[in-house]
């Protein structure tokens, strides 16, 4: 482990110890200071990004990263007093006139780990609620947006002391040290299978994690769905950054002899959103040569399989600027590896089905999603796939936005996570909410111990009955 980054961790670990409960006040001012930060230096932040994507862009990042994380810290700003109160609860009747409360208290040191897709949003997010519950904070940003993660860095240096919030840089070897510190919480965005190494390394430290990863989340067009307003909405959610967005639809499930209609629809959305798209500045690249490979490789490898491709542009896949124009794939099978890993890219497979129940049962059979999508207007159905199915979040009739509701908790179940942030949620996973119970003078509690006689009987027939 970098002497530094214990060092700074052990700065945060003193420093949280000496004031274990900062008031609001100084909370909020940690808040406004961040939120500061963003809004004065957003064209940077959005150019830097594009930098490392080699395109994308400042409408996008303004629309998924700037925004949500403004959003989120207003929403702190505005809740976070009422947040950090101690909330009363009731006490059994037995044990009153004695009283009972829950205190809201910050764990210490909060641990993020972020990935490269939105490294903006996805540290400030989680950085607001740790910030609310009045922790110090220490951020890992990804080595795939190196431009980004120094210039973050150098603006969290100049506005902030280190011992309250300190931004890691580094390869694969430093987030292995950084994920190893005995950090009071730790949140990691990312792969599932990283996950999996993130998980291990915190335990040694009985570290809790919450785990923000990915899988395959479908989107489904029901049979009473207004069919093109579902196309047009699915295209939305896989185009935004080019699908590398831990909940764009990762595969599609249609009614049996839809597939044409979705593919003809789906080419004249995305001709319309992306014109001329060899040189539209809209469309965001691949991050990187290698994630370019890998999506090149999962679509040939699917069509070597027997599936078939249906390229939503005519423009082929341009490994000089890393733009791959979106394919939906048809014909595709379970043992696939399209079907398997997590696409993150734009990649559709279409997979047709004959019932709701047939869908749902689909769905049902594999991993649970980090999000699930639904177009449909029978209320009947709608409560069906939804009491019938499991999945991080749900967005109806739409897709992505379920993430951007700071009321709603936003985080995955199963092989797609654990745990949840977002608004009064984050809060909560960022505090211990330390139960406290008070004893009153007058308390009777003093008849229920030894010598037990007759007046402890008498007693516990009143409570045992």
């Amino acid at each position: 482990m970098t002497q530094h980054m214990r060092q700074t961790f052990d700065a945060m670990r003193a420093a949280s110890l000496r004031a274990q409960t900062p008031p609001w006040p100084e909370r909020a001012s940690r808040l406004e200071r961040l939120r500061a930060l963003v809004t004065s230096n957003r064209k940077e932040m959005a150019a830097a990004i594009s930098a490392d994507f080699h395109n994308r862009p400042f409408q996008e990042t303004e629309l998924a990263e700037v925004f949500p994380s403004i959003a989120g810290i207003d929403h702190a700003l505005r809740h976070g007093r009422k947040w950090m109160r101690p909330q009363r609860r009731a006490t059994g009747l037995w044990f009153k006139p004695a009283s009972s409360r829950i205190l809201p208290q910050p764990l210490g040191v909060v641990g993020i780990v972020v990935p490269w897709n939105y490294p903006l949003n996805l540290a400030v997010g989680p950085m607001t609620a740790a910030l609310a519950a009045g922790n110090r904070v220490m951020v890992k940003q990804s080595e795939f947006t190196p431009r980004f993660a120094e210039l973050f860095a150098s603006l969290v240096r100049a506005s902030f002391a280190e011992d309250a919030i300190a931004i890691v840089n580094g390869d694969a070897e430093a987030a292995r040290e950084f994920s190893s510190l005995p950090f009071d919480h730790l949140l990691f965005t990312g792969s599932t299978a990283v996950g999996h190494h993130v998980m291990r390394a915190a335990s040694e430290n009985l570290t809790p994690v919450t785990l923000e990863l990915g899988g395959k989340s479908p989107a489904i067009i029901g049979p009473g769905a207004n069919f093109e307003k579902a196309v047009e909405r699915i295209l939305v959610g896989k185009t935004l950054n080019a699908g590398q967005t831990c909940i764009a639809p990762d595969y599609v499930l249609l009614p049996e002899g839809q597939q044409q209609r979705f593919a003809d629809s789906a080419r004249r959305v995305f001709a319309a959103m992306y014109p001329d798209i060899s040189s539209n500045p809209d469309y965001t690249s691949i991050v990187s040569p290698r994630h370019f490979s890998r999506l090149q490789e999962l679509a040939a490898t699917a069509q070597a399989q027997g599936a078939s491709a249906i390229p939503l542009s005519d423009m082929a896949p341009d490994a000089a600027t890393r733009r791959f124009p979106p394919v939906l794939l048809t014909g595709v099978q379970a043992g696939m590896r399209v079907m398997q890993e997590e696409i993150f890219g734009p990649i559709l497979p279409v997979v047709a089905y004959r019932t709701i129940e047939d869908a749902i049962a689909y769905v049902n059979a594999h991993p649970r999603p980090l999000a699930l999508y639904l177009f449909e207007k029978n209320r009947a159905t709608i409560d069906r796939v939804m009491h019938e199915t499991v999945a991080g979040g749900v967005s109806i009739n739409d897709t992505l936005l379920h993430i951007a509701q700071d009321n709603l908790p936003f985080g995955g179940v199963g092989a797609s996570g654990m745990g949840a942030y977002h608004g009064e949620y984050g809060f909560q996973t960022f505090s211990k909410m330390k139960p406290i119970f008070h004893q009153s003078a007058f308390s009777g509690v003093g008849l229920f111990k030894p010598p037990y006689g007759k007046t402890f009987e008498r007693m516990m027939r009143w409570l045992v009955r």
